[in-house]
């Protein structure tokens, strides 16, 4: 019996993709969970600020003037489900049917970038809380 040479291009890229979808779906998992442990106005506000990048926590506590803790439960995120995704990269943005999130991938996980963000005719994204 002879051996067939196993094309090696075809294989390399075949393991290429299967590795790309792996990241790309559990990419997209914890994104969803981020964002909607965010927008979910039971999560004790410590948890929320904790999902927030550090630049839009700063933001939103200088002007709040008030620590994330009490400035969270006053903001507009109404949250629901999930609507749609959209991942490139490190950033992301989430459509809740309540509120638009969106998310940058830091060394510490996936954080929350902008939140209670909604679509302006003609114009970017208006967000409530950004950097």
């Amino acid at each position: 019996m002879q051996r067939r040479p196993v094309p090696t291009t075809a294989l390399l890229l075949g393991s290429a993709v299967l590795l790309l979808t792996g990241c790309s779906s559990a990419q997209r998992a914890d994104v969803e969970q981020v964002a909607t442990t965010f927008a979910d106005t039971s999560v004790d506000a410590e948890t929320r600020c904790d999902l927030l990048l550090q630049a839009t926590l700063d933001s939103l506590e200088k002007e709040e003037s008030a620590p994330c803790s009490d400035a969270i439960a006053q903001l507009p995120i109404d949250g629901g489900d999930v609507q749609s995704m959209q991942v490139w990269g490190r950033d992301a943005q989430v459509r809740l049917s309540g509120d638009t999130l969106f998310l940058t991938e830091t060394h510490a996980g996936w954080r929350v970038a902008a939140a209670a963000c909604h679509a302006q005719r003609d114009a970017p994204y208006e967000c409530e809380v950004e950097p």
